[in-house]
C-alpha cells in the first residue's frame, strides 16, 4: 500500500497515518514531536502495553453507562480533550471546531492558552450547538493557563475566560523554557503570518509568534538563549567565534523565553488560587512529592503529564507515574487526571483501574481534526468511546465505579498487581 494512500479510519492510528499524508511539515512536526531523541514520547504509548487486563466474566454488560464527574460538573465519558496550541495549523476552523465536537459528545475541553482562536469565540461554538436531551450530561470547558511575567496580562486573561464561562483553570508548571523539539528547530518552526495567538495578541503587539525570529532587535533574553542554543550546534555564515548567530530556532521557544515566568513556584499557584473563585488544576505534575505540595496548597486537580513527551526527554510515562501521584494525595479532596499515549479504549480502562478520575487526549483529536474539521473531532472521539465500552463490557464493567485495580496487573506475572 502506497504511504500517500489515505484509509477510511477505523482507528486513531488510521486518523494519524492520514494526517501525515494531508498536513504541511511545518505543522506536521510541530504536532508530532517530541523532545530531544524522543524517549517519553514513545514511552507513553509502550507503557500501556506493559499493563495486562483481568476481566471477570458473567456479569450483566447489557447496559453500559460511562458518565461521570469532573470537579462537580457530570459529563458523558472520562474521555476529555487535552489542551494542544494553534489548532487552526491542521485545519482553519480549529478551536471552534474541536468546541462543537466537544459540545456534541458532551466532553470536557481545556482550551490552550496559545489558541489560534480567541478564548470566547472557541466557547460561543460549542455553546451554539443544540442541547441534546436524550442523553445524560453536559460539555464542559476549562481554560489551560500560562503564567506570563507580566502578571498583568495573566489576571486580565483569567477574568476573560470567568466571563466566558469556562469552568476551571488549568494551570501548566512544567515549561518555564520549552523542550528542545529538534524537528521545530530544524524547521524554523513558525505560525503562518495570518494566524496568531489569539488570546494575547493584536495588530498592536510588540511580541506575536508570526514575527518574533524576524524582528531585527529581539529581545535580551530571547537572543542570549538562542545564542546558547546555537553555540552547541551548527555555525552558519561562517565557522568561527564572532560570526552572526543564524536564528534557527523555533518561534515557540523564543516567544517562551520572552513571554512565559521561569520563576514561577507554589507561591504563583496560590496567588492565581487568591485572584479567582474558578478550581485550579495543575498540570505536568509526575511524582509523588509535588502532588503532595499540590494537595496540601489546596488545588482541586492535578493533570498528571509531561507534555506529550515535549518537554523533559527522559522522564516517566504519565501512566507509569499514575500510581504514585494518587497514593501521595490519597483521602485529599483533590481529583487526578492524567494524559500522554492514549489511543485506544483499553488505554482508557487501564488509566481508570489505576485511579485516574479521567484521560485528556491531544494528538488524536489533532489528528482527527487534521483528517475532517469538526466531523474529524467527532470521529476521533466515537471511535476511542466505543473502544472503551466495549473493552468496559469484556471486563465485566457496566459503569465506572464498576472498574478497579483488581482489572490491571503489569506484564503477564499475576504477583504484579498494580
Amino acid at each position: 500500500m502506497s504511504r500517500q494512500q489515505q484509509l477510511v479510519p477505523i482507528s486513531i492510528a488510521d486518523l494519524e497515518h492520514n494526517a501525515h499524508i494531508t498536513l504541511s511539515l511545518n505543522a506536521l512536526d510541530y504536532y508530532r514531536s517530541g523532545a530531544n531523541d524522543m524517549q517519553t514520547l514513545k514511552d507513553n504509548q509502550d507503557a500501556f502495553s506493559r499493563i495486562r487486563l483481568r476481566p471477570r466474566i458473567l456479569r450483566d454488560v447489557s447496559q453500559v453507562d460511562t458518565q461521570t464527574t469532573l470537579l462537580g460538573h457530570t459529563v458523558s465519558s472520562p474521555i476529555c480533550i487535552s489542551p494542544t496550541a494553534m489548532q487552526r495549523l491542521a485545519n482553519d476552523a480549529g478551536e471552534k471546531a474541536t468546541a462543537r465536537a466537544a459540545a456534541k459528545s458532551k466532553k470536557c475541553m481545556i482550551l490552550s492558552s496559545w489558541s489560534t482562536t480567541s478564548a470566547e469565540d472557541t466557547i460561543e461554538a460549542g455553546q451554539e450547538i443544540p442541547e441534546d436531551l436524550s442523553t445524560p450530561g453536559l460539555p464542559l470547558y476549562w481554560f489551560q493557563l500560562y503564567v506570563y511575567k507580566d502578571r498583568e496580562v495573566t489576571e486580565q486573561l483569567i477574568r476573560r475566560v470567568e466571563k466566558a464561562g469556562y469552568k476551571a483553570l488549568v494551570i501548566t508548571v512544567d515549561t518555564p523554557f520549552l523542550g528542545h523539539r529538534l524537528a521545530d528547530v530544524r524547521n524554523v518552526f513558525k505560525l503562518p503570518t495570518h494566524m496568531n495567538m489569539a488570546n494575547f495578541e493584536h495588530k498592536d503587539s510588540k511580541v506575536t509568534m508570526a514575527t518574533i525570529l524576524d524582528d531585527e532587535k529581539p529581545t535580551e533574553e530571547a537572543e542570549s538563549l538562542l545564542e546558547k542554543m546555537a553555540q552547541s550546534g551548527p555555525k552558519a555564515r561562517g565557522q568561527g567565534r564572532g560570526t552572526k548567530v543564524v536564528r534557527q530556532e523555533s518561534s515557540l521557544a523564543a516567544y517562551v523565553v520572552a513571554q512565559i515566568d521561569p520563576t514561577l513556584n507554589w507561591k504563583d499557584i496560590a496567588w492565581v488560587r487568591s485572584i479567582t473563585k474558578l478550581p485550579v488544576v495543575v498540570k505536568g505534575v509526575l511524582t509523588a512529592e509535588d502532588a503532595a505540595l499540590a494537595a496540601e496548597i489546596g488545588v482541586e486537580g492535578i493533570l498528571v503529564s509531561n507534555h506529550g513527551g515535549r518537554q523533559l526527554d527522559g522522564v516517566l510515562a504519565t501512566i507509569d507515574a499514575l500510581p504514585e501521584v494518587l497514593d501521595a494525595v490519597k483521602g485529599k479532596n483533590v481529583e487526578v487526571y492524567m494524559d500522554g499515549g492514549v489511543r485506544k479504549g483499553t488505554d482508557v480502562l487501564k488509566a481508570l483501574a489505576l485511579g485516574a478520575k479521567a484521560v485528556f487526549l491531544g494528538r488524536p483529536i489533532l489528528w482527527g481534526l487534521a483528517h475532517d474539521g469538526e466531523d474529524g473531532v467527532t470521529l476521533a472521539l466515537n471511535l476511542i468511546q466505543r473502544e472503551f465500552e466495549l473493552a468496559m463490557a469484556l471486563s465485566g464493567c457496566c459503569k465506572i465505579s464498576d472498574i478497579t485495580r483488581n482489572h490491571v496487573q503489569h506484564g503477564t506475572d499475576a504477583r504484579s498487581r498494580l
